[in-house]
């Protein structure tokens, strides 16, 4: 299993649920039974909080792991303010205050002065957590990260603010470094960690200033040390450099990041997710939800749904070894980074998703612009216009959309007289009308709207092509299109592997779509809207738009071609 089929797992389990609401929606027990385990399922989040004494370097681990300088770093200790990162649609920071609902959202950059000694020196300014918030993958499958402030530092409040969060945390990463192994204040943060009865990850830091020698005695002094304080034999200790590990992720050095350790405690991490905490949650869910469903098909409530509950039941029983990883563990865990790595990145348009409809739109919006204006004061225009039977009826209503009732009343009678005439001749005439009627409508080829949108699509077209075809590496930025006008570039390109890497491209931001939509429908269904984010929230329109195209550029002459 890894963290991509474990969400598709948690959203199999809320779809049985979704299926049991269906069956009697006026029974509020049932509801809110439901509504419970949808909750469940929406609020999972997998909260991994590092502690150790100040300057150990946690916050550089967590950059490493994340990928840049986000979190500030550095000698001096931190205030007594827990600061958390989880995923979100842009870099950004929302601040809490203590004793206020209100939040205050500020860019990363500003981070340090709130929570640094320098900038917020003993909390002055009250700020009960900050939030930070990224774009990063390993955050959107479910990490949720807790940096606390450093043991031992000379602001008491720091160590009283790390243990008070405690019991949040469902995973412990202890910092400690080679130059001062498990400080007082580490083994005293030990003996709280064992008696959650969580998972602890031991990091010793800075192997990059000490020989092989050095590390293998520090380890084994740490592991002596684990085993006083932990009453128990210690799980693995990983050896890392996370200065040099961020150096490497952000330089794109692979062999430099291997030899920092950090991809190999990454594994562990990830390993821990999917295989025993990701397993025990979907399993304990699956079993909820089981009890339910074998409850309520037996009370008297729900005896008139019988084969419907049991139909239900049947569902979640076979979706058993699928749902809960029955089959055994994934024999490898890999980073997880984004899915789009290695695939051309694609630029969305923000307001029409796509980027030929955007072009469309532009180059429609400009003419029609001009157009009215010029059916307004022109006759000669008008009288064009009417021969021409008008625009066809998408571009009638965008015309009317920029135009006005004076407008239109200058510009369209000599149109509505020529179909009227029309009509009246042919109501004049024996045998067949239909064709006839047909024949006074408008055309794409002789709405002048149509030709603009057409010769703006084919430019379009053509650009995306261009750029497609022209990118080498594997980071380049490629505008986005719709379905309808990916398959016009694919065929712009012709078999080869720019066809290729641009479909590829696109499967990838579709699949990150589909997978926005469904947290969107859970956290939905939960009641949980609040914990939805940006992407998830738009999911519903992009998702249209990359399928469909804009509404204002689909053309309705198609149907006539399925007709």
């Amino acid at each position: 299993m890894d963290l991509k089929q474990y969400e598709q797992d948690k959203f199999v389990l809320a779809e049985v649920i979704r299926s049991a609401q269906a069956i009697d929606t006026k029974n509020g027990d049932l509801q809110g039974q439901c509504r419970g385990l949808l909750a469940r399922l929406a609020e999972d989040q997998f909260n991994l909080m590092v502690v150790g004494r100040f300057s150990r370097g946690k916050s550089t681990l967590m950059n490493a792991i994340l990928g840049g300088d986000h979190l500030p770093t550095g000698i001096v200790p931190l205030t007594s303010v827990i600061t958390t990162v989880r995923y979100g649609s842009r870099a950004q920071v929302v601040l809490h205050f203590r004793d206020s609902g209100l939040n205050r959202e500020i860019p990363l950059s500003e981070l340090a002065d709130y929570v640094t000694q320098k900038g917020n020196p003993g909390n002055v300014k009250r700020i009960a957590w900050a939030e930070i918030q990224l774009r990063v993958e390993i955050l959107r499958r479910g990490f949720f990260f807790v940096d606390t402030p450093g043991l031992g530092s000379p602001i008491i409040e720091n160590t009283l603010t790390t243990e008070r969060f405690l019991p949040e945390a469902d995973a412990f990463i202890l910092v400690t470094s080679y130059e001062s192994p498990l400080s007082e204040e580490e083994d005293r943060i030990l003996e709280r960690i064992r008696n959650t009865g969580k998972k602890l990850f031991v990091v010793i830091n800075k192997q990059d200033t000490v020989t092989q020698e050095e590390r293998e005695q520090a380890r084994q002094f740490i592991r002596e040390r684990l085993r006083t304080t932990l009453g128990r034999e210690p799980e693995e200790i990983h050896s890392i450099s996370a200065r040099q590990g961020l150096e490497a992720r952000i330089a794109g050095d692979r062999q430099k990041l291997v030899e920092s350790g950090i991809p190999e405690f990454e594994s562990e991490l990830l390993r821990f997710l999917t295989e025993e905490r990701a397993q025990s949650f979907l399993l304990n869910t699956y079993e909820r939800v089981m009890n339910l469903l074998v409850e309520w098909s037996r009370s008297d409530e729900i005896a008139d749904h019988e084969r419907a509950w049991n139909s239900v039941t049947e569902q979640l029983r076979g979706q058993r070894e699928a749902i809960t990883g029955i089959a055994g563990p994934s024999e490898h865990v890999t980073e997880v980074r984004d899915s789009s790595a290695g695939v051309w990145m694609l630029d969305i348009d923000r307001k029409s998703g796509c980027h030929v409809c955007g072009a469309v739109l532009e180059a429609t919006f400009r003419f029609l612009s001009k157009y009215q204006y010029e059916l307004t004061i022109n006759p000669e225009t008008q009288r064009d216009h009417a021969r021409r039977e008008g625009f066809c009826p998408l571009h009638t209503w965008q015309y009317e959309g920029i135009s006005s009732p004076y407008g239109v009343c200058v510009a369209y009678p000599q149109l509505a007289h020529r179909v009227a005439a029309g009509l009246e001749k042919i109501a004049n005439l024996a045998g067949e009308m239909t064709e006839k009627v047909r024949a006074l409508l408008p055309t794409p080829r002789s709405c002048r709207a149509c030709e603009v949108r057409s010769h703006a699509e084919r430019d379009a077209v053509a650009q995306v092509a261009a750029q497609a075809g022209r990118a080498k590496d594997e980071d380049a930025r490629i505008p986005a299109c719709c379905l309808p006008h990916l398959a016009m570039v694919a065929e712009c390109l012709g078999p080869g592997e720019p066809a290729r890497r641009i479909l590829a491209a696109h499967a990838v931001l579709l699949e990150r779509t589909a997978e926005d939509l469904q947290r969107y429908a859970l956290k939905h269904d939960a009641l949980r809207r609040y914990l939805t984010s940006e992407e998830e929230r738009r999911a519903s329109q992009i998702a249209l738009l990359l399928l469909a195209g804009h509404r204002n550029v689909s053309s309705p002459w198609t149907i006539e071609y399925i007709l």
